[in-house]
Formats: structure tokens, sequence, C-alpha cells
């Protein structure tokens, strides 16, 4: 039995030993692995956050009438450059029956009230010039020819007062029925004018459609919206994630989608001080005042765009990848291996600037020349 063992023990060794020898041979029968390496290069790094958004006019001014009623006639349309006071459509004013009623109770009122006004200067005028024959005969005193000229000055004065006031009556009654009167002209209430040279954007209304006035209780109707298209920005939002980073005065790039190949500056002029929640998430209101543009280009109000918010810029200055700096586990400070002979490596500590996510400059610790070791490479695939 012991003999048994021991043979058991022997071959137990040799099998262990036959395959430690085995892995050693495996092991060194492998290829090395062989480090490529990267020289730094010269170029610019933009650090930016990207923001959805559209372009917008900067105002846009809403035309709406000073008169309830059906539109009549419509003299612009969308896209039409008009400049302030031009006419852009016509009410037909359909008169309220309580209100018609009114004025015209008003205006007979009145009429009374001129009748009975000019009997008494009627009167008075007699009484004036029999006071003015007796007097000039040395009949009366100055005292009461005084009296009776006051008297009929003062119903002269009352008989023309209530002949403006008939006037008046008139005039509001027109208005009432029609919406205008002789003599308003240009501001007759039928007529809607632009109050703002621009373009038109929009005219929300047609012939024969009912519009309401703008009064403390109403918007009122739009009959059209204008606005100045040489004056353009772009709003959109960012996440709350990205709003830390960005401040007020920073340029801006826009591309719009529906214009291939072109990018138009901008400068970030207002970030929302209150963000919403959209979706779950918190998004910040931003603003971009575009600038001026050349006249072979025409923005449309709405179209999508983006902004590339650019935080920080590098140009021409020494960069590497981002994948070629390693950090210290413990003082989590960058350094680089550079070459120094055939895949012989030295560290070197690196001081590092702008990132854009792929490429960092570099601001000292290196050269151009150095050759920079490529450390995660990734091992082929057997039989590539």
């Amino acid at each position: 039995m012991k003999k048994t063992g021991t043979i058991v023990i022997l071959v137990g060794i040799l099998v262990l030993f036959a395959g430690s020898m085995y892995w050693l041979w495996s092991k060194n029968s492998e290829d090395p692995i062989v480090y490529t390496t990267e020289n730094a290069s010269i170029g610019s790094i933009v650090k930016k956050t990207v923001a959805t958004g559209s372009i917008v006019p900067k105002e846009e001014v809403l035309i709406k009438p000073n008169i309830s009623g059906i539109i009549d006639e419509i003299f612009v349309e969308a896209g039409d450059i008009i400049k302030s006071g031009d006419l852009i459509a016509k009410v037909k004013v359909v008169p309220n029956v309580s209100s018609l009623t009114s004025a015209k109770n008003n205006i007979n009122s009145i009429r009374t009230q001129v009748e009975t006004a000019r009997l008494a200067f009627e009167n008075a005028k007699s009484i004036y010039n029999r006071q003015k024959g007796l007097f000039e005969k040395g009949v009366i005193s100055a005292n009461e020819f005084d009296n009776a000229q006051l008297s009929y000055d003062q119903a002269q004065q009352r008989y023309k007062q209530e002949q403006v006031s008939l006037t008046g009556a008139r005039q509001n009654y027109d208005i009432v029925k029609t919406g205008t009167t002789s003599g308003l002209g240009a501001s007759a209430n039928t007529e809607i004018r632009a109050t703002v040279s621009g373009m038109v954007l929009d005219v929300p209304v047609k012939t024969g459609n009912q519009v309401i006035e703008s009064n403390n209780f109403n918007d009122g109707t739009t009959i059209a919206t204008i606005a100045d298209v040489d004056k353009m920005i772009f709003e959109g939002k960012v996440d709350e994630s990205e709003v830390g980073k960005i401040k007020e005065e920073l340029p801006l790039e826009i591309t719009v989608g529906a214009i291939e190949n072109m990018k138009f500056d901008a400068v970030l002029d207002y970030i929302a001080p209150k963000g919403v929640t959209e979706n779950g998430a918190i998004q910040f209101e931003i603003k971009g005042t575009l600038k001026k543009l050349d006249t072979t280009t025409f923005i449309r109000a709405g179209l999508s765009a983006n902004a590339s918010i650019i935080l920080a810029k590098a140009d021409s200055v020494l960069t590497i990848k981002e994948g070629l700096v390693q950090y210290d586990p413990k003082t989590q400070k960058p350094f680089v291996e550079v070459e120094t002979g055939d895949q012989e490596f030295e560290r070197k500590d690196i001081e590092l600037g702008v990132s854009d996510g792929i490429h960092v400059e570099v601001i000292s610790g290196i050269t151009k020349e150095d050759k920079v070791k490529v450390w995660n490479q990734i091992k082929a695939a057997p039989g590539f």
C-alpha cells in the first residue's frame, strides 16, 4: 500500500511539472506586445455645448383693430414689406342696436336744446337791438344797455355751443353706425394701418371674418403680424447640466437645418433665471442676437436651428489625443509616456489646457517631436 501511494504521488508531481513547463512554453511562444507611438501636433481646440431652438424675429408686432366688425377688405399678404402707416385692412362695422338707438336719441335731445338756445338767442337779439336804439336816443342809461348786450352775447355763445354738441352727436352716431365719419381721414377706426415698418409675417384673418377690438377684457383679434426680419435672434433651451457652464456675451455658431453649409455668428445675451420642466428634465431658455446678415441670405422666421455655445477656444496650440493621457492613481495628475528607445518609455508629467473631449491642449511637459506611447492599445483577434 505504501509503495502504491508513493507511486501515485510521484506521478502527480510529474504531471504538475509537465503542465508548468507547457504553460511556460506557451507564454514564451506568444508575441510580445509592441506599443505604437503618436506625435503631438499643432491645432485649434474649441470646447462647446449645443442648444436646440429656432430662429425668430427679435420683435414681433401684432396689429389689432380699434373697433369690432367684419373684415371688408385685406390689402397685404404674408411676405410683403410695408411701412408704418400703410393700410392693411378695412373693417365693416356691424352696429350694436342698443348703442345705435342711444346715439340717435342723443341727437334728438340735443336738437331740442339747440332749438331752445336759438329761440333764446333770437329773443336776446331783439331786446339788444331795441335797447341799443333807446340808448342812442338817450332814453336808457348805459348800465341798462350793457346788461342787454351781456344777455345777447351769452345767448349767442350758448347757441353756438349747442350747435357744436349737435355736430358731435351726429359724428358719434356715424361712428357707431359705420365706424367712421367725415373729417377723420386716415384715423378712421375702420382702416387698420401698420404701426411699424417691416415684413408681414402672417395674416391670420380672411375677408368676411369677424374681428373683436382690443380692450381691457379681451386681447382682440390679430389682423397681421409684422417684424423686422433684419433683426433676428436664436431662441432655444439648454439643460440644467450645461447652464452653469455658460454666461452672457459668449459667442454662438448658429447652424440652420434648412440652409446647408452655412454658419451664422451670434452673441448670447439672455439666460433665463428660472428653468422649466420638460420631459422630466429642467430646461433654461436662452436667446442670442444674430449679427447683421448679408443681403443675399434670407432666414425665414421659425426655422429650426442649433447653436454651438463656445465655452473656450485655443488656436495654434500643442495638442494630443485624450486617449494618450494617463492619470496617476494617487495624485490624479496627468502624464504620458515618451519613447526613449526601442520599446522603451519614460514617464513625463504634463499640464493640460482646453479639451473638446477628443483632443486636449498640452501647456507644458512635452514637445512636438516627442513620440507619445499609445498605452491603451486593443489587441488584434487571432488570425488578423
